[in-house]
């Protein structure tokens, strides 16, 4: 084999030297990896503690409190009865001929107008035979005073003072008391018989509707005969139940002076209709089933019949209507959000510190809106209307800006997270 030129050797020669440089820079590369893959480790993590920071107070909100002029809201509901009514009956015996026109159920009657006529012929009758008695018992008078004149003329011819008894016995005295007496008889007699035969005319003793006839036209009619139904429609009443404890709020009327103020309502009506009313009284018993206190309240002209209420609805008896009270003010009292009493009627109170003070407080009444408070809390005073999960006592809170608080009473708002 011929020899190599020398610039191939020298060519040669210089890549040998680059491999092996090359080489050499990998191995130190893969060993400081190594080294430094060893030491990281070879190291545990380290891992800084620093205290948690601290957590901010729980964000509530709150109500100034003042004493101001409220009202409880009272409400309940009651069934509509007739204030007056009666089954008229008749007072005489007899055929009844016929009702008078317009006697029809759900008709307005007059008061005095005719309801109902009976046959009167036998009753005419029994009055002309008064009347002759009394014009008979009236001509035996006359003629019992005639011999009054006569016996006093003789005992005045007699010329002698008689006793007291033989002097009446002379003078026909037990007589003339009899023919009075008898004439007083007959008027009497007279005088029945006339109003039995007015009496066979039923009459209205006051205005009313016609609930029912009670008998058909053409019946044997006996005295106490039930003939028509009859119901005042000039008031109605409404007769309700409440707890007892609403009795204080209350004015029921007294003589001229009328009782709270109730407004009616009804799902049967039309809507935005409402009747206005009057507590009447309250009733000594109790309810049966909750035991509550029974009240009656007035309605005027209940069916709507007079001009000044022909738009408004009308009651009927048997209704079930929503009664809401006008109760009684008073001044001194604060109110506060049903969410701002507590179990055991307890509020909780924010103090100038912005700390949890449980308070007690005296609740004169509880709805699902309000509560009223007498005593425990100071005007200007904040209670708390938020929800706590864990409340202690002298726990740090945080408000709303003063912006934000609202009075007691006024609508809530959400709070600020």
């Amino acid at each position: 084999m011929p020899p190599l030129p020398s610039s191939f050797s020298a060519r040669l020669h210089r890549q040998r030297g680059r491999l092996g440089l090359g080489a050499l820079l990998a191995l130190l590369v893969l060993a400081g990896g190594l080294a430094v893959a060893w030491w990281l480790m070879s190291q545990p993590p380290r891992v800084e503690r620093r205290p948690p920071p601290a957590a901010a107070p729980p964000l509530v909100e709150a109500v100034t409190v003042m004493p101001r002029a409220v009202a409880p809201s009272l409400h309940g509901f009651g069934r509509v009865v007739a204030e007056r009514e009666a089954r008229l009956a008749s007072r005489v015996a007899g055929r009844l001929e016929a009702y008078a026109p317009g006697v029809l159920p759900g008709r307005v009657v007059a008061a005095d107008a005719p309801l109902a006529h009976l046959d009167d012929a036998d009753l005419a009758l029994t009055l002309r035979e008064a009347e002759a008695a009394l014009t008979q018992a009236e001509a035996a008078l006359a003629m019992e005073q005639g011999e009054q004149q006569r016996a006093r003329a003789e005992y005045r011819s007699f010329g002698r003072e008689l006793p007291a008894e033989r002097r009446a016995l002379v003078l026909r005295e037990p007589q003339l008391r009899s023919a009075e007496a008898e004439v007083e008889r007959a008027r009497a007699a007279r005088d029945r018989a006339r109003l039995d035969l007015e009496r066979a005319t039923l009459v209205a003793p006051w205005a009313g509707m016609v609930q029912a006839r009670l008998l058909g036209e053409g019946s044997e009619v006996a005295s106490g005969t039930e003939l028509v139904h009859l119901v005042d429609v000039s008031r109605f009443w409404v007769q309700a139940s409440l707890p007892g404890e609403a009795l204080a709020w209350l004015a029921p009327a007294d003589g001229d002076t009328p009782g709270s103020a109730v407004t009616l309502t009804s799902r049967g009506w039309p809507a935005g209709s409402e009747r206005r009313g009057e507590l009447l009284s309250v009733l000594p018993a109790l309810e049966e089933n909750g035991l509550q206190a029974q009240l009656l309240i007035a309605v005027e002209d209940p069916l709507a019949l007079a001009e000044e209420n022909h738009d408004a609805p009308a009651l009927r008896l048997g209704d079930l209507v929503r009664l809401d009270f006008q109760a009684v003010e008073r001044d001194d009292l604060i109110a506060l959000p049903a969410a701002a009493l507590r179990p055991g009627n307890e509020v909780w109170v924010l103090d100038a510190e912005e700390r949890l003070r449980r308070r007690p407080v005296s609740v004169l009444h509880r709805d699902d809106d309000q509560a009223l408070v007498a005593e425990g809390l100071a005007a200007g005073e904040r209670v708390i209307i938020s929800p706590l999960g864990q409340p202690r006592e002298g726990m740090t809170l945080r408000t709303a800006s003063p912006d934000d608080e609202r009075p007691a009473g006024a609508e809530p708002t959400e709070p600020r997270p």
